[in-house]
């Protein structure tokens, strides 16, 4: 087992990564208030998993309910937050009731934003299923659910007492998941480490392959990058925790627009990556080699490299929604050079235009599709 720590003033709490974490009632009894949890899952997490963490915590004496939820970013709803606020309350649960998330990002948001706004904040444990929610999603306390208008606009910041990623987790997840979460990592890598960009250029393979040893040690540099943002920035008020959103302004117009699931978030992102670093380029930031080592990356993944065409006009309405938008002005994380990102208001709108018309972009596609 790994574990690192997310140094918030007056709240640090502790990130475990490694096997058989579900099986450690050791790593969950401390975090808790009293002996009483409400576990949100989804339907396909729950016949893995659920029966699992209640046996740990059982044995230990505490009791648990469950909440199940569907499976999916459609349904990251105010409909599913009423769900889980509707048990809570049918059940009695207080305010020294601790919810636990376990499952993937679209639960880890939802269990966390209905922890963050029941009885006006109840006690959080993360237990992330997928790598995209080991490696993001868990850290740092960001929740919230969906608007058609776009996606994450309504939420709190809730930080967990608790992360447990138990990478045997990992062995049941879908192809197409494994790589949506890669997508994640080898974002942290082009935002602030280099170094950590060439490890993974060198155990891209292995990643992908899922030896133990790299991905533990892929999901602790990660889950480092992240915290160490976090820390500096919690509420993302100073613009350095919005450089995490590499990617995003772009990911999360693809995810609206083509309908939410029909990308998963980590296609969205890696493909929003890719028109983040082709403006870069038209800026003068990082060079045409360099925007070719991110696109072969992405490609030795197996993650999508060409954007939908939703068209100019709706790409920009869709971003519009971006919440790094200010005073009604786009602003983009953009790359300065590999591992240094920055948030800039400097890209021109004729240059925004072109990396999303086809024959114009490098990474636009000629059809709406979906890379499943």
């Amino acid at each position: 087992m790994k574990t690192l720590t997310v140094d918030l003033a007056g709240a640090p709490y502790p990130i475990h990564i490694g096997p058989d974490l579900l099986t450690r009632a050791d790593l969950i009894l401390p975090h808790l208030a009293r002996p009483d949890v409400a576990i949100v899952t989804n339907t396909t997490v729950a016949p893995l998993y659920l029966e699992a963490l209640q046996h740990t915590l059982h044995a230990v004496g505490v009791r648990t309910m469950a909440i199940v939820l569907p499976d999916g970013e459609a349904h990251k709803t105010r409909e599913s937050l009423h769900q889980i606020h509707d048990a809570l309350l049918t059940h009695r649960c207080e305010r020294n009731t601790t919810v636990i998330a376990l499952g993937g990002g679209v639960i880890g948001d939802l269990a966390g934003f209905a922890a963050a706004t029941f009885l006006r904040g109840v006690p959080l444990i993360q237990v992330p299923t997928t790598l995209l929610a080991q490696v993001d999603s868990s850290v740092g306390g960001k929740t919230g659910i969906n608007h058609p208008l776009g996606k994450n606009l309504i939420g709190a910041f809730h930080q967990p007492r608790l992360v447990l990623a138990d990478t045997r987790t990992l062995e049941t997840l879908p192809v197409r998941e494994f790589r949506s979460g890669v997508a994640e990592i080898i974002k942290c890598g082009l935002i602030r480490d280099l170094p950590f960009l060439d490890w993974l250029d060198r155990h891209l393979e292995a990643l992908v392959q899922r030896d133990p040893d790299v991905l533990s040690q892929a999901i602790l540099d990660a889950c480092r990058n992240k915290a160490e943002v976090v820390a500096l920035d919690e509420f993302e008020t100073t613009g350095v925790r919005a450089l995490l959103n590499l990617g995003h302004t772009f990911g999360h117009a693809i995810e609206a627009g083509m309908g939410y699931g029909s990308w998963l978030h980590g296609e969205a992102v890696a493909v929003g990556t890719l028109l983040a670093a082709d403006l870069s380029e038209r800026l003068g930031w990082i060079t045409s080699v360099e925007v070719a080592r991110i696109e072969t990356l992405m490609r030795r993944a197996g993650l999508p490299c060409r954007a939908p065409n939703l068209g100019v006009p709706r790409y920009l309405k869709l971003m519009a929604s971006d919440k790094k938008v200010a005073a009604g002005k786009l602003r983009f994380v953009l790359l300065k050079g590999l591992g240094h990102a920055v948030l800039t208001q400097e890209a021109p709108p004729e240059s925004v235009a072109a990396i999303l018309s086809p024959g114009q972009g490098r990474f636009i596609g000629n059809a709406c599709e979906s890379p499943a």
